[in-house]
């Protein structure tokens, strides 16, 4: 069947108009596909609205393919964790012009932008069940990488009678933290993440992760040092911009695990969204991580979805 003849849009951030097109055809196709889309859009549209004018840098993150005025396909790349992390891509098309080139002519232009970034891996991803969006992904060469279960709470009531170990509080972190929060990083998500020792983290990668703990909470994610009689024991960020709410990056430092901190930190970082009165909260898991996943369903999250992500060869 022949490229379907039609426009491409490309900007940095969208706008509200933007986003009510997004969100149109995000409902169609989970309507026709049964398949969930991680879209980062509530993540996105914070970063828009806190990004200061100087920090603008140039480059694309939306890709819009129009027809005839409507739109019919989308994709989004969207980074966490600094300049040394991957670049997440997923996307959509409207199940009236699948297999016109749309998505195609839309990943092409999101694999030479970022080759132009020169960021580490450029990932994406697909739900398990969208058996379209696997073969899409394997055909266009990308390789399987991992998983992850997106789980959720369904509400936050109760929390506050969780009996954790007492001695360990949550510390907003501040940009002092800087430092302390990318090894973090660079341990539990990196090519790191499997050493037993903080000192194994290689201070190149670490500082690939590194964030500004205030330029983050102005977009909605707060990031809070765990300590235990004043030593850090580890960390846990709260995204309070999206819905449901989110809790990720969180991890024990290896010298301090299984010590029920693990359970501390999670528990506590649910009863500060609850105070805030949220009432649902997601977060993602490796299905392999039997401990989180233990962890997570004792309190009450359940899996939703499962995200393949596949890595671009580049």
């Amino acid at each position: 069947m022949p490229d379907l003849d039609g426009d491409i849009e490309l900007k940095q951030f969208f706008d509200a108009d933007d986003l009510d097109r997004i969100l149109a055809l995000e409902a169609a196709c989970e309507a026709h596909d049964g398949a969930a889309l991680k879209l980062e859009l509530d993540y996105k549209r914070s970063l828009a609205s806190t990004r200061p004018e100087e920090d603008m840098v140039t480059g694309i993150n939306e890709f819009f393919y129009m027809f005839e005025g409507e739109l019919i396909g989308y994709l989004g790349l969207c980074g966490f964790g600094g300049a040394a992390a991957p670049v997440e891509a997923n996307g959509m098309v409207h199940p009236d012009y699948r297999r016109k080139g749309v998505f195609s002519r839309l990943v092409r232009l999101s694999i030479q932008e970022w080759r132009r970034r020169g960021s580490s891996k450029l990932l994406m991803l697909s739900d398990r069940h969208s058996e379209s969006g696997q073969a899409f992904l394997k055909g266009f060469g990308a390789t399987y990488s991992f998983s992850e279960y997106e789980m959720v709470l369904l509400g936050t009531a109760g929390f506050e009678e969780q009996e954790v170990a007492s001695d360990l509080t949550l510390q907003i972190a501040t940009a002092d933290d800087a430092d302390e929060i990318a090894r973090q990083n660079a341990i539990y998500f990196g090519a790191a993440k499997s050493a037993q020792t903080t000192a194994e983290v290689r201070v190149e990668e670490a500082l690939g992760f590194k964030v500004d703990p205030a330029q983050e909470a102005k977009r909605g994610m707060s990031i809070f040092l765990a300590e235990v009689n004043g030593q850090v024991v580890g960390k846990i960020n709260l995204e309070r911009s999206s819905n449901p709410a989110g809790i990720f990056g969180l991890g024990v430092l290896p010298p301090h695990r299984n010590k029920g901190y693990g359970r501390a930190i999670l528990t506590k970082g649910v009863q500060k969204l609850h105070e805030l009165g949220i009432q649902d909260v997601m977060l993602q898991v490796a299905p392999d991580n039997e401990n989180a996943l233990n962890l997570y369903r004792s309190v009450g999250f359940k899996e939703t979805s499962t995200m393949d992500y596949f890595e671009y060869p580049g």
